[in-house]
Parts: structure tokens; sequence; C-alpha cells
């Protein structure tokens, strides 16, 4: 009963709020959704809902005229002096009256195509017009689900904190933002965020902004996962083929081509739909276009319809957008997802220049209390007024919210899973204070991401204690951890413990300490994983993993101390001991050996690579990103990394106090790393390294430098940018000076789209160059080409490259096949 009241309430406090508002209905008496609805002669606008609802705010009397428009409709202006608020102001909108026949074919070629190519011609014509102004912007979003499982692969997923009935369906998100935007083609943006309200969270800050809100087809390209061609682009003919399917006259007499889309390859990264273009200056009227997902390279998604309306302003001869629409449908194992992300564009100001310092590195703000705003600010404010769904679900989650975070509730949550069974001392424990976001988990003894196999532990296990918190007002958190592996061949019990403690979101300021005993591969980025060797190891007795033990306690700590800059620090003492194999074990009884666990000499065991000792280390490490973008929220500062120019990093390395001089050495590291997406024409990855060691002719082979090679033929970390595929491990590790290159190459399809059969794959073409030049030995090479995205339906996971590499004039051929989730 009180639900009932609460909605009904916000219903008449809605209309009681609006100053003009109405429905849009066609001839019939059915609702119109998203139709646009502007002042005529002004960019003061807005849009219908789904029930076909509109509000307008206008708060000053007088006589207005305004403008309907919906695609397939004949626009319709209404005129009436206004008096009082609030005033209803319904429209009945008639079908368009096409007329095809009036189309004058001059020349034997499709006339379609010429008036695509007069709209290429005048695209920067027109895209000038509209390329600098500041407007009022308002997005909304919801996101449905359906067929969701109460466990998925055996991992409970439950009702989503509410969000889902007993069917498994439900609204997972829905969120509103109110913001004034400040635009200058082709992408700077800033924006302030007036309002942020997000269902079922009192101090949640929306993502919908403007940032992702740029589909300007004027452009060749598209932004949507991999860059879509636009039907306007300069080499749109070469995708798409044209029709002209009806043409009308809008209520200002502009003449209009409605023109369908046609991909002429099914598998580009293409559009397809309609294109409404206006006569004589050629300017986009709307657009109705589909994305299909396995066009876009995101097979979960099926089809994703965008719409846009832009209305003619007859005093300036402007045709601005005022309307656009994202409606997406997905899924994947048998579930189903759905939803709806609006964007209203209103109150223009276009200007001839901005400020100079107008557009930095800052995106996004927020302003204070956005997220605070009452229902009040809402209703006078929201452009497209809440469907009866969306007003209950703001109603129903608020109201679970306030339910399932009050004390009473997370306690009586946490008493129910807090119960311990004997069973837990296997499989895993966890204590939670959820009201105060603190918890106590202990790993258990069957923890498969610790149970592995190599020579010197022979199969070993792990498990650990942990406690962790989250100040969610301050933003702070901090986890204090112990963990201990068991080896069961050599029987030896290493702990480590460790803190970590987060001060911001802001910065990301933190400090850690951690300590105790641990076995390592000398190669401390562990280029070959637990499960990786132990299937080597096992099946085909190879024995890659090199590892050295570790007695240890360091801190760290880390900032960014500037917009793009960061920097960490670490100290640390460290005993190395050298390791042995202790098993000869394997699945394959074959007649092989182990080689030895010593890098340097894998064919005995007789001497270790490393003598026992100890050293402190020193280590400050910087990373700069140019020209990275952020937003700013109240509760912390979210970078944006977009990749327009290289990031550069450097460390800097001091080992001291060793138990010998010959220990002690200074190294210096530079990294560039930068990644370019070419158009339509595929992404560009590189990635340089280049570094020196100093007085380091007697060093530990612990402290070389070790580079990510691989000898199993496999690769699951997805790292082709920092990795070689046929380097041994160990054989180019350097004391000296070194440089190191990586490029790789995917074409996101642009060449394996035009080819016949294979075309229909919807695979892509990848390619690497990858080299190594040390002071110690002969340069290294690779060449890759292979095949990415293989696979079937909405599975495409798998990777094969053909290596060739090149070393002292000797080259070797291996395959290379990669998993990625």
């Amino acid at each position: 009963m009180k639900f009932k009241l609460l909605f009904a309430l916000a219903l008449i406090t809605s209309f009681s709020f609006a100053q003009i508002r109405g429905k849009v209905t066609d001839s019939n008496g059915n609702a119109l959704p998203y139709a646009s609805v502007t002042v005529e002669k002004t960019y003061i606008g807005t849009s219908s809902n789904e029930n076909g609802e509109y509000e307008l705010n206008i708060k000053k009397t007088g006589t207005y005229t305004l403008v309907f428009q919906i695609l397939g409709y004949k626009t319709q202006t209404i005129t009436k002096e206004i008096t009082s608020f609030p005033t209803v102001i319904n429209a009945t909108l008639s079908d368009e009256q096409y007329s095809i026949e009036e189309v004058v074919v001059k020349t034997s070629e499709n006339p379609a195509n010429g008036i695509i190519r007069n709209a290429i011609a005048n695209r920067k014509k027109n895209t000038d017009k509209t390329d600098k102004f500041e407007a009022d912007f308002y997005s909304r979003g919801i996101f449905r689900v359906k067929d969701i499982p109460k466990k998925f692969m055996g991992l409970e997923i439950g009702d989503l904190e509410g969000n889902l009935d007993s069917t498994g369906a439900g609204i997972i998100y829905q969120s509103e933002t109110v913001s004034k935007i400040k635009f200058e083609k082709p992408n700077n943006l800033k924006e302030e965020i007036l309002a942020s309200k997000v269902a079922g969270n009192d101090n949640g800050f929306s993502f919908n902004t403007a940032i992702n809100t740029n589909y300007d087809f004027y452009q060749n390209t598209i932004s949507y996962n991999i860059p879509m061609i636009s039907p306007i682009a300069s080499n749109a003919f070469t995708y798409y083929k044209y029709k002209i399917e009806d043409t009308f006259t809008d209520s200002y007499n502009n003449y209009i081509y409605k023109i369908k889309v046609i991909p002429k390859r099914d598998k580009e990264p293409v559009f397809e739909g309609y294109i409404y273009i206006v006569d004589d200056s050629y300017a986009v009227y709307a657009v109705d276009l589909d994305i299909k997902g396995k066009r876009a390279q995101q097979e979960i998604l099926e089809t994703l319809k965008v719409v846009q309306n832009y209305n003619f302003n007859p005093d300036t001869k402007m045709w601005v957008k005022s309307l656009q629409s994202f409606d997406f449908k997905a899924g994947v194992f048998m579930m189903k997802f759905n939803g709806k992300f609006t964007h209203v564009f209103s109150n223009y100001k276009f200007v001839d220049s901005f400020e100079k310092k107008t557009f930095g590195s800052e995106v996004v703000t927020f302003a204070e209390k956005s997220n605070k705003k009452d229902d009040s600010y809402w209703l006078e404010s929201r452009p497209v007024p809440l469907t009866e769904e969306e007003t209950t679900n703001y109603i129903k989650k608020d109201s679970v919210y306030k339910v399932r975070n009050s004390q009473v509730y997370l306690d009586s949550v946490d008493v129910i899973s807090n119960k311990f069974k004997l069973s837990k001392i296997i499989m895993g424990y966890t204590y939670k204070n959820s009201f105060k976001d603190k918890r106590f988990n202990y790993q258990g003894l069957f923890n498969l991401s610790s149970f592995n196999f190599n020579t010197v532990q022979g199969y070993h296990i792990g498990s650990g204690f942990s406690y962790s918190s989250y100040n969610e007002e301050k933003q702070k958190s901090t986890s204090i951890t112990s963990d201990f592996q068991y080896g069961f061949s050599d029987k030896r019990v290493r702990p480590t413990a460790g803190f970590y403690h987060k001060f911001n979101n802001t910065n990301d300021a933190y400090i850690r300490l951690a300590g105790g005993n641990k076995v390592n591969q000398f190669n401390s980025s562990e280029p070959i994983s637990g499960i990786e060797n132990s299937v080597s190891s096992l099946v085909f007795k190879n024995n890659f993993m090199k590892l050295y033990e570790k007695e240890f306690i360091e801190i760290g700590t880390g900032r960014e101390v500037a917009n793009g800059l960061f920097l960490n620090a670490n100290l640390a003492y460290e005993n190395r001991k050298p390791l042995f194999n202790t098993t000869d074990f394997a699945i394959n009884k074959t007649s092989d050996i182990y080689s030895s666990n010593n890098p340097l000499n894998p064919n005995s065991d007789a001497v270790a690579a490393i003598k026992e000792h100890h050293l402190t280390k020193f280590s400050l490490s910087s990373r700069i990103v140019f020209g990275q973008k952020y937003i700013t929220r109240p509760d912390g500062k979210m970078n944006m990394n977009e990749g327009k120019y290289p990031s550069l990093g450097f460390t800097y390395t001091k080992a001291f106090l060793a138990t010998a001089k010959g220990y002690e050495y200074d190294f210096l590291e530079a990294r560039l790393n930068y990644k370019k997406t070419l158009a339509n024409k595929g992404d560009l990855q590189l990635n340089l390294k280049a570094g020196k060691f100093f007085n380091a002719d007697n060093i530990s082979f612990a402290d070389y430098k070790h580079f990510n090679g691989n000898q199993t033929h496999i690769r699951i970390d997805g790292q082709y940018n920092t990795s070689f595929n046929l380097l041994p491990y160990y054989t180019q590790s350097t004391n000296n000076q070194y440089f190191e290159t990586h490029v790789n190459y995917n074409d996101n399809g642009y060449f394996m789209n035009k080819i016949p059969l294979l075309n229909k794959l919807g695979w892509n073409f990848v390619s690497g160059f990858h080299q190594l030049a040390t002071s110690d030995n002969k340069p290294y090479q690779e060449m890759t080409v292979g095949l990415d995205r293989i696979g079937f339906g909405k599975l495409k996971i798998f990777r094969v490259d053909f290596v060739r590499s090149f070393q002292g004039g000797v080259a070797k051929n291996g395959l290379m096949f990669g998993l990625k989730f």
C-alpha cells in the first residue's frame, strides 16, 4: 500500500511541475516514442518518452509555436498563447506522404549515388556551421536483463542486489544526468554535470556523460569498439550501396531524401538502415541506422540502433542535433540483455571561438552535491518524462537500497553467511561485517590457483588469511594478508605477509609493506605461469620455470604527483638462496630427464645459478602519460588514457649493502608505449625498452635483466606486445645494456573482410616484429603473421601465429597458439 501511494504521488508531482506537457500520437491514437519537440526558431527542445509523453521547460508566458517531428511522420507545428502553467499541448502526427516519383533521373547513374556524392562533397561546409557550441545536455540510460540463472559455471549469481525477479529478469541499471557542455569539433569537450541520479544508490554518480555521445556522421569513422564507416565517409562507396526509398517535404519546405544504406559486405564495420539528406544543402536531416555486433567485432551484441534527429532553424539555416538514442539488444549463454540510452541536446549557443584554456585535461566535472538533488529538482529539470516502468523502478530500487544497506538487514545477512561449517576448513571461509565494509577471509586448503607443480617443490599448495576494510566516505581501503606455500617434494613451508593501504581515489596514493620467504622465478615478470609450467612439466617433461628462494622485507609507496605523472618508490632487503630439483616425477613416463634448475647450465644440477647472498635495493620508477584526460568526481579522479600520445616510463635501481661489493650495481631503464588506431585500417601497437647496468660485472644472476620468452608455444596471458614467441627464457639475459622492440598490428578485419570465403569467418589478420639487442649476444629478431578472433558464433577466443626467428644467421620456425577470455 505504501509503495502504491509513493508511486501515485510521484506521478501527480511530475505533472504539477511540468510547464508545457502533452502527448504525441499518430492518427490512430498510438503513442509516438522519442519524437522531437522544439520551440520554433530556437534551440529549446525535448523529446517524448517511450509512451509518447513530453515535458518542455518553458517558464515565461507568451505565444509559442511548437514543432513536433519524428521519422516517418509529417512534421506538425502548433501555435498557442500560453497564459498560465502547466499547459497541455497534444499533437497528432499523420503518416509522411512520400513522393518517390518526383525524383528526376538525369543520367543512367543510380540517383541515390548522386545525392550521397553531394553529401560527401558538402560535409565540411555543413559540419563547420556547428563546429563550436555550448548546449544543455540530458542523458538517460536503462539496462535490462532476462533469463539470468541463479548460478553460472558454479558461481552464485543471486538476485543482483534485489534487481532480479524469480524468473531472472529485471532492470539492473538506470540513471540520468543533467549537464552543461562546451564542444569543439572534432573531439574537444568540457562538461559540467549539474545533477546525477542512479536508481538504488543514494551516493551514486552516473556514468552517463557526453564523452561517448559524439556519433558524428560527417566524420569518416564513428568509434564503436572498432571504427565504423560513416555512410557519407569519403570512401563510403567502397562499403555501401544506396537506394532512394522515399522523398518528402518538411514544414519549412525542405525537400528530404530517405536513402536506404546497404552494406556491400556483411562482415565489414558498416551500418545499415536509413540516412535522410536535405536537398540543396545536403545536410543530414536524420539517421536511423543499425550496428550488428558481428560487424563491430562484439559478437555478444546482436544489434545497436542509432537514431538521430536534427532540427532546422530557418533564421540561421542551420541543422543541429536535438535527439540521439542508442537502443541495443545482446545475449550470451541464453542470457538476454537490452537497454536504451537517450541524449537530448537543447539551448544551443554557437560561438566563433572559445577562450584558450576552455579545453584542457579535465573533461568532466561534477557540481557540488550533484548526486543529492531532490525529486522536485528532477521533476522540474528533467526534459524527458519518466515512463511508468522507470518511475516504478526508481521507487523500488531506492526502497530496496535503503533496506539492504541498513545495519539491521546487513547484520541479518551476515549472520547466515558467516556460519562456520567443517567443510570450510577445506573450501575456505569468509567472515563479513557488511555494514562497516570489513571482511576476514581464509583461503582454504583446496585453492586451485596455488595448486601447481614444479621440479623444485614438486606438487605445492597454498593457503592464507586476509583482512580488508573500505571507507566509502573517505575513499580509503586497507588490506592485511598472510599466505603460505608448502612443497610436497622439498617439504618446505614458506610464509609471506603483507599490508596495503590506499589513501584516496584522487591521486591513488598508497603505502605497502611485505615480507617473508618465497620461491621466485629469476625473471620477476614471471613469463611462464604456474599452470603452463605444470602441464609442460608433467605431460612433456619440460622444466622451463627456473627458481630461487628469497627471504625479504620491503616497503613501497606511490601516487600520481601531477596529472599524467606517476611515481613509485620501493626499498627492499633480500637474502637469496639457490634451489635445486627435488623430484623427477611426471605423468609422462618417458626416459627423458628434467633439465636442471640452473638456467645458465640446464644440463647439470651440480652447480647453482647463484650463491647465497644478501643485498638492499632501492628503486624509483615513473610513468608519464602525455595528454591524459580525466574526469573529476566528488569521490575521486578517473583517468582516461586516450593514447593520443606515447607514454614514457623510467626506472632507476641501486643495489647496496650487499654481502660483497660485487653484488652492488646501478641500473637505468627507459620505456615507450604507443597505440594508434589507423582509422578503419586497424590498430598499431609499439613498445620500446632500453636499459643499462653500471658497475655490474659480478652481480647475481637474479639481478640480470631477463626477457619474456616462450618455449611452450602457448600463450594465455595476451601479452603479445611485451613478449617474444620463440625466444628461450634465459639465453639472452644480460648485466650490461640492451634494446628491446615490439611492434604489433591488428587489421580489425580490414584485409580479411575483402577476401572471398574468409570474410565470412570474422577473423582478423595480425602481424608483428620483435627485436632484442644486447651487448653480449648477437641480435635476435622475430617476425609473425597470424589470425586472431578464431572461433564460431559468439566465442572468438583463439589465435594462431606463424613465427620466424633469426639470430646469428640461423632461422627457426614455429607456431604460437593463443587463448583469450
